[in-house]
């Protein structure tokens, strides 16, 4: 049965939201990975790296590094190694969160992917993906028991919404953080105030979208 929110997919509203989030983890260590292999065959000099050379020549972006963290210590190697590891941590996310493991083997391989320079960023995320993919199908009786009725029934209207929000605003902070282009603006601490609030209004749109998807499979499991 469909609910009057209009339910319109097999996949519940929160499995849907954790897939786009892992593929989006995924791509953007990848990301890290091949700005990692443009820096060529050499040593990184230590565990913490910027993903991106500070004597790059196709941005003038000088604030632009993402930071990230790997074993290898090799640019070429460590950039191969986390496009490889983003590839399976996405194609995990499209394929496998819903297995009975689906959580646990996420976790260890964004744990990889952050090991071998995805990326510094992505770990609140991976994280907060590995947690989220727990509740997936879950009779989620906590939430349903600290939402009113009608602050549910409000909420699980606007999940995919709050989600594109957080889309949006996370391209553009990543945008940013590469390149440093935003319209009239070049001053670099402007960039990097934009930068950083424009990611943090994302984070709370995708919360918001997390608890509307629990609200949203909350009244659809009711008529099951």
């Amino acid at each position: 049965m469909r609910t009057e929110i209009g339910w319109h997919s097999e996949m519940s509203a929160t499995g849907t939201i954790v897939t786009i989030l892992g593929i989006l983890v995924g791509i953007s260590g990848a990301i890290h990975g091949f700005f990692e292999v443009l820096q060529g065959y050499r040593s990184t000099d230590g565990f913490f790296i910027f993903a991106i050379g500070k004597d790059n020549g196709w941005t003038i972006w000088t604030e632009g590094s993402e930071g990230a963290f790997t074993l290898v210590q090799n640019f070429l190697v460590t950039g191969i190694l986390a496009i490889i590891v983003g590839v399976v941590l996405a194609v995990w996310s499209v394929f496998c969160i819903k297995t009975k493991r689906g959580s646990l083997v996420f976790l260890l391989i964004g744990i990889c992917l952050f090991l071998v320079g995805g990326g510094v960023a992505q770990v609140p995320f991976i994280a907060l993906t590995a947690a989220v993919i727990t509740r997936i199908d879950k009779p989620l009786n906590w939430w349903r028991n600290n939402l009113s009725k009608n602050l549910r029934f409000t909420l699980a209207k606007l999940p995919f919404w709050f989600f594109a929000g957080f889309l949006l605003l996370f391209s553009i902070a990543f945008e940013v953080s590469i390149f440093g282009f935003f319209p009239q603006i070049t001053e670099p601490s402007a960039l990097l105030t934009i930068c950083w609030s424009t990611l943090g209004f994302a984070a709370v749109l995708l919360l918001a979208s997390i608890v509307g998807a629990f609200a949203r499979d909350i009244e659809y499991m009711k008529t099951l």
